[in-house]
């Protein structure tokens, strides 16, 4: 009887090698990233208190607050500049958490697409700006897991509550033990569709946009020895940073403040009537409210802030980099 079975060679399958010392590398990641993080975070952290109780005002008119301005002023008069960094232990937590994770997953998924699709090419050359964009997306999408529990507590500490004045804001642990006996372990969770969605095209915009503005500045002072990953000018590299921060907030703004409101709700009316609403209900509930103008609420103060934050946290993590090779 005849032996038709392959041999095995015939089914070998090469794997990506991936570069030496990784270990090191996402080390690397891990502290520059989170010393990049916390220091934007400190910048930009009262611009997002106004940005995130503008995007969840109740669907009632008329509306508490008039805009940024007048949010920064009925806040400052409430509880003073300590009251737009309350809640930061969160935040600053989940900064540190998000870039450590996105520079990572960037710095690994770029060097799996190098090794499986561009394995020939030199190490030195820059991979095509379409790889950089699907390397964000990516880094995006998988930073969203980790992201929306630190987000979700920290827009319950952003939002005042209604109370008496006198009434101590809970405080985070408070507010973990809040979500977990309410909705369990999953409820952490609440808005992932808003993060995934912001995290993952965010995530091409934002390393897309700094990566598409440094070439930009590449080009201008190119020469045959320049190398493409050499380092800008400090001015250029904030100018990049400040691009992507821009992108990044301003393309997928609606994801964000459907995604706010739904982790702001009022669960005493939520209980009462025994409904949550989903990503797409809610983002139909703020359509119908103010059409886009709702769903763009704090998007001109988002994109301010974002900005200088960008520009600082790029800088600094490069700045790292290069410094400790």
């Amino acid at each position: 009887m005849a032996d038709h079975a392959l041999p095995h060679n015939d089914l070998q399958m090469d794997l990506p090698s991936l570069p030496p010392n990784q270990a090191l590398e996402a080390l690397k990641d891990v502290v520059f990233g989170s010393a990049a993080g916390m220091a934007g975070k400190v910048i930009e952290y009262p611009f997002d208190t106004v940005k995130v109780r503008l995007q969840s005002q109740p669907d009632h008119l008329p509306l508490r607050y008039a805009g940024p301005l007048d949010c920064f002023r009925q806040s400052l008069r409430a509880d003073g500049l300590r009251g737009l960094y309350r809640g930061i232990s969160a935040p600053m937590a989940g900064a540190a958490i998000e870039n450590s994770c996105l520079f990572w997953s960037y710095r690994i998924i770029q060097d799996l697409v190098r090794a499986t699709y561009y394995a020939a090419s030199p190490a030195s050359d820059p991979l095509p700006f379409a790889a950089l964009l699907l390397s964000g997306a990516a880094s995006g999408s998988i930073t969203s897991l980790v992201l929306t529990p630190v987000e979700l507590i920290k827009c319950k500490m952003q939002v005042p509550l209604d109370a008496a004045p006198l009434t101590k804001p809970p405080g985070p642990l408070a507010l973990i033990a809040a979500v977990f006996r309410q909705d369990g372990l999953l409820g952490f969770w609440r808005g992932q569709m808003g993060t995934l969605i912001r995290e993952t095209g965010g995530g091409a915009a934002w390393f897309g946009g700094y990566e598409g503005v440094s070439a930009i500045f590449r080009s201008y002072h190119a020469s045959p020895t320049a190398d493409a990953s050499s380092s800008l000018p400090l001015h250029q590299q904030m100018l990049a940073g400040a691009a992507a921060g821009i992108s990044y907030n301003f393309l997928f703004y609606p994801a964000d403040t459907i995604k706010s409101r739904m982790q702001t709700e009022d669960l005493t009316r939520v209980l009462a009537n025994g409904d949550r609403q989903s990503f797409w209900g809610t983002g139909k509930a703020l359509w119908n409210q103010q059409g886009l103008r709702a769903l763009y609420r704090g998007c001109g103060i988002t994109c301010a802030r974002s900005a200088p934050s960008s520009a600082f946290i790029f800088t600094v993590y490069e700045g790292l980099r290069g410094y400790f090779g």
